[in-house]
């Protein structure tokens, strides 16, 4: 089985079951000509975020790492029109160019950025005593989940969904000797939500035209 393969079943898949959108294919270029990485999650995958806000009837929804916005405009598309969805970004410019994108998606009034180390926002967050968050997603440096993670139960209620994305990095989280903090991170995010009673989890493996990864998903229980 080759990443062609995978790429190939991608298209289909996305050529079948989402139609063409102007606006999420301009936020893609716009990224790409602004030098932004494409770690973007991919259009199927977006789909699949907005699907699973939709079924679990999110009101509220924080993202940890906004990037160009790719991945926001699918979860702002899921909120009804009194919703509002809070996304966090550290790096200046991505906030920006996102911040334009919410704009062109007409999106604006649904969707806070705010820029910064997630771990000084996340505790501004506990202190403005906002209506818990139903819906969470983890898309920031791995190194950081477990600590994305552990707020993401402080600023939620039973029945929050919180899901963290690339979490098998090709396979790589089988090793338990490595060096590198993104995988230590992703381990000890494993660890935490073994150790935890507050959550029920489960993760998939995925492949595609971003290769061989997966997430997690959680569900807060207490």
């Amino acid at each position: 089985m080759s990443e062609d393969l995978w790429s190939s079943v991608d298209s289909y898949l996305t050529s079948k079951l989402l139609p063409p959108d102007e606006i999420l294919e301009s936020v893609l270029r716009d990224s790409t000509d602004a030098g932004l990485p494409a770690i973007n999650v991919t259009p199927a995958q977006g789909r699949f975020l907005n699907l699973l806000a939709r079924i679990q009837g999110a009101k509220h929804v924080l993202e940890i790492g906004t990037l160009g916005g790719y991945s926001t405009i699918w979860l702002a598309r899921a909120l009804p029109p009194e919703g509002s969805l809070v996304t966090v970004e550290l790096d200046p410019h991505c906030a920006s160019l996102a911040r334009r994108n919410f704009k062109r998606a007409g999106l604006s009034t649904l969707i806070e950025v705010r820029e910064g180390s997630a771990l000084q926002v996340l505790p501004q967050l506990k202190s403005e005593h906002r209506p818990p968050f139903d819906f969470v997603f983890l898309d920031a440096d791995k190194e950081h989940h477990p600590d994305y993670f552990e707020w993401a139960l402080e600023l939620s209620r039973p029945g929050t969904v919180i899901i963290a994305d690339n979490v098998v990095r090709g396979g790589a989280i089988l090793d338990s000797d490595t060096d590198d903090p993104n995988l230590r991170g992703i381990r000890r995010l494993f660890d935490l939500i073994e150790a935890s009673p507050r959550v029920e989890a489960s993760a998939l493996q995925t492949v595609g035209s971003k290769g061989y990864d997966g997430f997690a998903i959680a569900v807060v229980i207490t």
